[in-house]
């Protein structure tokens, strides 16, 4: 079944949360986890081994490449581990709220009417703001149109973040929900909210972000497949380890939490450094696994590669910049939490390091490791079915689990097969080179592929290359004696260069598709209950 078929069957406008989290479940996790914990332990008594290494340098780059990969699932199962769910409070009355919605140069305008009459709808008494630097009229004209406030905020430094704090200082409202322009919020959005401001140490609540145009494309599925499980098991984990995030849209701060921080953080993961100062000035945080607004995903690839760049160009600011300065002021866990969110994006370093190693034993006979191909798969064969198993199983605390459950394979074709971008924003982070802080485009954008898809053919390239070369050599060159020695070894090496081959196809679909624009907008999906009179 396709991905629109799938989100036919489901109703995408109607609030949806995780499950409660029961005992019998936690404990159900945590048996799991201890499982593959011991086969974690197992694999690494035995890939530590004297008789294992061939080569001390590139054994050493291998195993940091696969033991950052075997401590990212550690970190998903310490996640799971802290898995909580925040008990329901009732939004008291009289509470002064304000919506801050953002427009920037090129944001298409319909869109806004979408946003603003469904802001409009929500029934807590609140005052939306529209902080628009587009020097477009017509901005002004939807806002007031919607019932909405209109704050020409032209030229303001620090992007988003800037207008949000410039707008702070000139709104008096207790709290401020901090809305994507993309995002359709509903009438109950506030109702959901509000209550858990009780505790006057509360600094920010966060909800879940939804997706209702992930059946549009390729790229749009898999986006939105790579955010179900951290909006459900992993920020709820989160959560339980008091270290919740504050992402970009649906997060509803305290004013007098952000003025302690000096205002809202500013830079490519603005986001992410508000959260951490907040922590680290002794504010809670509450995070709520509810979809309670539907918001857009990119649709193209290039649209997505751009959004990817920025992220992981910001999310190194995180772990060079603002951690050093508030390592002392956090939690133990919020340190462990906030320094794995800083290292995600080493993936793509990690990915570079996995697919060099065949080439260079293939080509130059530089050979990482002695280990039995046969051997090693039942060594981690265990560690890679707990982790399958444990996914599947806290898909229970996913926000939407009817839509999202799944093995989420489009996620993984985009994650690995966008390795050149995080290289890229590694490189960028050590250099300290600065890239302009861009809005995620709303509209999918025609692209080129080759201009998008170089990297992976120049990869597919040089694999035909090497395959080539290898059965030639065995065929006519090598001797017999030495073939039999060298078979495991060499198309182990074959197989393992395959596997990005076969990676690379989801990019390189996703950059054929990107010739060909989805039909219509995204938003004229948005049904009238929640934006008409």
């Amino acid at each position: 079944m396709n991905s629109s078929n799938r989100d036919s069957r489901f109703d995408l406008w109607s609030t949806r949360e995780a499950a409660n989290v029961s005992f019998p479940y936690l404990l159900f996790v945590f048996a799991l986890v201890s499982a593959g914990l011991l086969a974690v332990i197992r694999l690494a008594d035995w890939w530590f081994r004297t008789e294992h290494v061939a080569d001390t340098g590139f054994f050493v780059l291998l195993s940091l490449a696969f033991w950052y990969g075997i401590g990212r699932i550690l970190v998903g199962w310490f996640n799971y581990l802290g898995i909580r769910k925040p008990q329901k409070r009732d939004a008291p009355p009289g509470v002064r709220v304000a919506i801050f919605t953002t427009s920037s140069p090129g944001e298409p305008l319909a869109m806004f009417e979408k946003t603003l009459a469904a802001c409009r709808k929500i029934r807590y008494p609140h005052t939306t703001y529209l902080l628009d630097d587009t020097k477009d009229p017509r901005f002004r004209e939807v806002a007031e149109r919607h019932g909405a406030v209109w704050l020409e905020l032209v030229g303001i430094p620090g992007a988003k973040a800037g207008k949000i704090n410039k707008a702070l200082s000139m709104t008096t409202e207790d709290f401020i929900l901090v809305l994507d322009p993309d995002h359709i919020p509903f009438p109950d959005f506030l109702d959901h909210v509000l209550g858990h401001f009780a505790d006057e140490r509360t600094g920010f609540v966060q909800v879940c972000q939804a997706y209702y145009n992930q059946s549009r494309s390729f790229v749009a599925c898999g986006a939105a497949e790579q955010t179900y499980g951290f909006y459900g098991p992993i920020l709820m984990g989160m959560f339980g380890h008091h270290s919740s995030l504050a992402i970009g849209a649906n997060c509803t701060f305290r004013r007098t939490a952000l003025e302690s921080i000096g205002g809202h953080g500013i830079g490519l993961a603005e986001d992410m450094v508000t959260a951490i100062r907040l922590h680290a000035a002794g504010w809670h945080s509450v995070y709520i696994p509810i979809v309670v607004s539907r918001g857009l995903v990119p649709e193209d690839l290039g649209s997505f590669f751009k959004q990817q760049l920025k992220w992981s160009r910001g999310v190194y600011e995180i772990l060079f910049s603002e951690l050093p300065v508030v390592w002392r002021s956090l939690r133990w866990r919020q340190r462990l939490s906030y320094f794995l969110l800083g290292t995600y994006y080493l993936c793509g370093v990690t990915t570079f390091i996995y697919l060099l190693i065949p080439y260079c034993y293939l080509w130059f006979g530089f050979q990482p490791a002695s280990m039995p191909f046969a051997q090693f798969l039942t060594m981690v064969g265990p560690v890679g079915l707990t982790g399958i198993i444990l996914y599947l199983a806290v898909q229970r605390s996913l926000c939407h689990p009817e839509l999202e459950r799944g093995l989420h394979w489009r996620s993984l074709m985009l994650k690995i097969g966008c390795w050149p971008i995080y290289f890229l924003g590694t490189i960028l982070s050590i250099t300290r080179t600065n890239i302009p802080y861009i809005p995620t485009s709303k509209e999918a954008k025609r692209g080129e592929f080759f201009r998008l898809a170089w990297p992976h053919l120049a990869v597919c390239l040089t694999y035909c290359i090497t395959v080539g070369k290898v059965a030639y050599e065995r065929i006519f060159i090598v001797p017999e004696e030495i073939l039999v020695l060298s078979t495991e070894v060499v198309w182990g090496m074959v197989a393992f260069a395959t596997m990005t081959i076969v990676f690379s196809l989801g990019i390189l679909y996703a950059a054929w598709k990107a010739r060909d624009l989805p039909q219509g907008s995204a938003w004229d999906a948005v049904p009238d209950s929640l934006v008409g009179p």
